[in-house]
């Protein structure tokens, strides 16, 4: 049986497909998980979700698992061998930002207890579900979490990233209404 999934979600990729089956729109709360889709986003912006996610497990290694603390104290060495990493986005600008970010992300942590509840509290902890198959970039809630984090110090976080950001772990759900992962009240 062939599940109806999201248009974006190219049935010819597995890649998409999985991500978008076992990811994409499931409400995440780990923080380091978090901080993952924050970077990667940010990554993103310019060049396809696919591209990010047949390079995710080199930025994985390449980024220390996303570990934020560690990724704050990265120096110039560091910074060097990230341009040099042909299995990553090889762009400084985003490679420094990533490192800003991450100064950013623990104060948030440490302002909040944690990133988890920083940024569901935009939301009351509730999932944003929306109910039509309107393709949308941005809205007012990402418009209020992107400034929030610029404020904070953050870049790479513009509303159309972030709202890509707050799909991504589930803060909005945007599945199309047709799609199997689009939560409905008949289903157990």
């Amino acid at each position: 049986m062939e599940w109806k999934r999201c248009r974006w979600a190219d049935p010819a990729s597995e890649l998409y497909t999985a991500y978008h089956d076992q990811e994409w729109g499931r409400p995440e709360h780990d923080d380091r998980k978090l901080f993952e889709m924050l970077i990667l986003e940010g990554f993103q912006a310019g060049l396809s979700w696919l591209t990010i996610l047949k390079k995710r497990e080199a930025f994985r290694w390449a980024f220390d698992g996303f570990d934020p603390a560690t990724i704050a104290g990265y120096g110039p060495e560091k910074l060097e061998a990230l341009m040099a990493d042909a299995g990553i986005v090889r762009n400084r600008r985003k490679i420094q930002a990533s490192v800003q970010n991450a100064k950013a992300f623990l104060n948030i942590q440490k302002e909040f207890g944690s990133f988890d509840r920083y940024i569901w509290g935009f939301t009351d902890g509730q999932v944003i579900l929306n109910t039509d198959d309107e393709v949308r970039a941005s809205s007012e809630l990402s418009d209020r979490v992107s400034a929030d984090l610029k404020r904070r110090g953050m870049n790479f976080v513009g509303t159309v990233i972030i709202y890509s950001f707050l799909q991504a772990v589930g803060v909005v759900n945007d599945h199309e209404t047709g799609c199997w992962r689009y939560p409905r009240q008949d289903r157990t």
